[in-house]
């Protein structure tokens, strides 16, 4: 992936230009020596352990606790004060809220704009789920999970912006619908009887994105086709490195 910058001495001062990144999409232009480092790879593979971990704990979790539905009971509950579950849970939570934010890390390397911060809140704010475990901290439990839900959804809704810049048209429409789904889901899951099976499916559909944009990363750099070409210019204040 190509990124050439400007800094501020190689613009028209009296312009008052900022810092401006140009990153060319197009991957059959991409050279050997651009692609991402190995570290941006190893930080966007921390995103998918992060949500394999996320998923295998409410999976295995649910079989230890007896009487829990994934269909009828959130995920949360296998994390409460007297579930059994509770380790395995809680390990899942930790598993998302320290994978997830590495993976915004490598994505903030290939992908201008604010898509790297919902997710880095979205991580965080699932580490803050796991700290306050129902049946002890209700109202503080509740608080972050609603930020980490809102930060998730909005995760592909601001990647798309620059993926359309760049010409990645399927791509950003795409993370639209990955976005609107899982806030339709989270939002139906405080209201749905069968909330278990609608909160999993909101988290779901997000969590697949962020694996195939880890995929994607470490193999090309950026979740576009092949056939995309064009570029994105995204402007970022000067002291950004």
């Amino acid at each position: 992936m190509k990124v050439s910058r400007r800094r501020p001495g190689g613009v028209d001062s009296a312009a008052g230009c900022e810092t401006a990144h140009m990153v060319d999409l197009d991957p059959r232009t991409v050279e050997p020596g651009s692609l991402p480092s190995a570290p941006a790879r190893a930080l966007a593979a921390c995103g998918i352990v992060g949500v394999v971990g996320f998923v295998a704990a409410w999976t295995l979790g649910a079989g230890l606790v007896d009487g829990y539905s994934s269909v009828d009971d959130a995920i949360s509950q296998l994390a409460a004060v007297e579930s059994p579950a509770r380790a395995v849970m809680t390990g899942g939570f930790v598993a998302f809220g320290v994978g997830v934010p590495l993976f915004a890390q490598a994505l903030r390397r290939v992908l201008p704009g604010p898509a790297w911060i919902a997710a880095t809140v979205s991580g965080l704010a699932t580490l803050g789920v796991a700290a306050t475990p129902l049946g002890r901290y209700d109202t503080a439990h509740y608080v972050f999970a609603t930020l980490g839900y809102v930060a998730l959804a909005a995760t592909p809704l601001l990647a798309s912006r620059t993926l359309r810049r760049a010409g990645a048209g399927r791509a950003a429409n795409w993370s639209v619908v990955c976005g609107v789904l899982t806030a339709l889901l989270l939002a139906a899951s405080a209201v749905d009887p069968g909330h278990g099976l609608t909160q999993r499916l909101g988290l779901g559909v997000t969590d697949l994105w962020i694996v195939l944009a880890a995929v994607a990363i470490i193999r090309r750099g950026l979740p576009v086709s092949g056939r995309t070409a064009g570029a994105v210019t995204a402007a970022v204040p000067s002291g950004e490195p």
